[in-house]
């Protein structure tokens, strides 16, 4: 009967199981290197239905965060503004402003379909947009596209990071400098976990803003072992490091 495979081959066998054990791994590397949440969500900046500038209200005019994401120090959803809060300023400021036709279509809820299709900031975004909540008395929500995004099973409380004297910078960057938001960090299990075995430098004592995005130890006149010190002994910081149903609940 003749052989199928000649005679040399069992001395290349070796070879031939190591290449392919080394094109596995190397395949196996390059996915986990890129195709992880590093690579795939920093960076994300999605056009929102309403061109909103942050650098602007947040920067330029400083408003403080917590005038449109009303919930941060009290729950663990920041929430995203409603129609009426942008109206609490637009219905006197900038009111002739082209980019504020949208917002005034919603808070009158007048909104129809052919508005956000044709409107020139919505070509990229989704289709979400076409199904506006709508409230005959309090006008309708804005359908802010989502940025920073957690896995359903991951558990995160915005009002305890608030508390503990983490500044919203920490996780979203210098949001004051952005026309569009984009997310800067990862938000993966490991960042977390490396910012919780590390905290003391991420917190800030109560005599500073939470929202002072620009605020660091280092360009401050304050002594940083006395206050870090104070604050071990008033707040009693342990964050949770080991502990999985801390975050997974």
């Amino acid at each position: 009967m003749k052989t199928i495979f000649p005679k040399g081959i069992d001395k290349i066998k070796p070879v031939i199981f190591l290449t392919a054990g080394l094109t596995i791994v190397t395949i196996a590397l390059i996915v986990n290197f890129y195709f992880t949440d590093k690579n795939l969500s920093v960076g994300y900046r999605p056009e929102q239905p309403i061109p909103f500038s942050h650098k602007l209200h947040a920067g330029e005019m400083g408003m403080d965060c917590r005038y449109c994401h009303i919930n941060v120090e009290k729950s663990p959803h920041a929430s995203v503004p409603h129609s009426d809060i942008c109206w609490n300023c637009h219905s006197k400021v900038k009111t002739d402003s082209p980019k504020l036709e949208l917002l005034a279509s919603i808070q009158k809820d007048t909104i129809v379909k052919k508005n956000i299709v044709d409107h020139k900031f919505d070509k990229k975004a989704p289709k979400v947009i076409e199904e506006l909540v709508e409230n005959s008395k309090k006008g309708a929500a804005i359908p802010w596209i989502k940025i920073h995004k957690l896995p359903e099973y991951a558990y995160f409380d915005h009002s305890v990071h608030i508390r503990a004297g983490v500044s919203c910078v920490e996780c979203h960057g210098r949001i004051d400098q952005m026309e569009v938001v984009k997310q800067v960090n990862s938000l993966s299990m490991g960042w977390c976990l490396d910012c919780h075995k590390d905290h003391e430098k991420h917190i800030r004592p109560d005599s500073v803003k939470i929202t002072d995005l620009a605020w660091t130890w280092e360009n401050s006149n304050l002594d940083k072992e006395a206050e870090l010190k104070k604050i071990k002994e008033t707040k009693n910081l342990n964050p949770p490091i080991m502990g999985c149903s801390a975050c997974h609940r």
